[in-house]
């Protein structure tokens, strides 16, 4: 097969070097350079590292419908496209321009979870389970036909990156199946079922403000959902503290949602919705470093009894008698 690649972040390298073990990627098409990191250097995405230290052509169309990027696409004659994680739409002339189509690495077990951020949205959900979809390309966002899919638990307390890492690895061995099968002529499509369809929006920093009066758990879903990006976060002592690792705790409380219940040297406890409790074991204050509970209490003694808030003019306040 000779194979165009449409890829971006890291997720999408495994299946780029997977492809690049079996068949012939005659091409590979990325997202144009960025500033990255906390300096925002300009540096390549790990798509185009990869396809640098093989030798591929690269390209980095700012629009994918130029006529240039059709017209070099087009030169390299491909027999199939392959997407995994590129981040946008494939216009319709260039999904039909591979003799094969295309298809795509997703990873969630489709109909669930269609669009940007699917492994975010099930761990916040509380899902237990997720998996990678191999799916023919259409116009409609992943919206084509299933080709197979393998699947993958999510444990408790896993972040988004860990279950994330994992599914990219995960879909190499069902991609390099369907490619024979397709070459083959025997490869299975099987329709999605719309109505049973949802959207995995795109991420955005507003959605990490905890709201204290959800159930522990769904605060705990939502910490390790938004990890590594953009993060759950709540205020205390009157600025921002991003909560990076938590714990649902056994037992109740009376006490009203966000009120810091018990200090402990390894975490804090916090009454959440519901009479549940969360621990809060690492944290980053506002211009800080990443850091275990205990080396934040050192330098940021929190009375018993301090309320955790909704926003600056919020944060720290001691409740009185009544519900903070």
């Amino acid at each position: 097969m000779r194979i165009v690649f449409f890829g971006t972040p890291d997720f999408a390298v495994p299946s780029l070097e997977g492809l690049i073990a079996e068949h012939t990627v005659v091409g590979v098409v990325t997202q144009p350079d960025r500033p990255r990191g906390r300096g925002q250097r300009v540096t390549d995405s790990p798509v185009k590292a990869v396809a640098r230290a093989h030798d591929l052509p690269v390209l980095q169309p700012t629009r994918l419908r130029d006529p240039e990027t059709m017209a070099a696409l087009s030169d390299l004659s491909p027999d199939l496209g392959v997407v995994a994680a590129y981040g946008k739409l494939i216009p319709r002339e260039m999904l039909q321009l591979p003799r094969h189509g295309m298809i795509n690495v997703h990873a969630s077990l489709l109909p669930k979870y269609r669009g940007a951020a699917p492994v975010h949205r099930a761990v916040i959900n509380g899902d237990e389970e997720t998996g990678v979809t191999i799916m023919r390309m259409v116009v409609a966002l992943d919206a084509g036909a299933m080709l197979t899919k393998v699947t993958r638990p999510i444990g408790a307390d896993e972040t988004s990156d860990v279950v994330e890492r994992d599914l990219a690895r995960l879909g190499v061995a069902p991609l390099l199946s369907v490619i024979t099968q397709l070459a083959e002529g025997t490869v299975r499509e099987e329709p999605q079922d719309d109505s049973q369809s949802t959207y995995a929006a795109r991420l955005t920093k507003e959605e990490g403000l905890i709201d204290w009066t959800l159930p522990a758990a769904a605060i705990h879903n939502r910490v390790r959902g938004l990890y590594p990006w953009p993060h759950a976060y709540t205020h205390s002592s009157g600025s921002r503290l991003i909560v990076l690792k938590s714990q649902v705790e056994d037992g109740h409380t009376s006490e009203a949602p966000g009120t810091l219940v018990s200090v402990e040297r390894d975490h804090i406890s916090v009454a959440a919705g519901q009479g549940t409790r969360l621990s809060l074991l690492e944290v980053q204050p506002e211009g800080r470093r990443a850091m275990a509970v205990r080396d934040f209490l050192a330098g940021h003694p929190i009375p018993i009894g301090a309320q955790f808030g909704s926003g600056p003019g919020q944060a720290g306040a001691r409740p009185g008698p009544g519900p903070a």
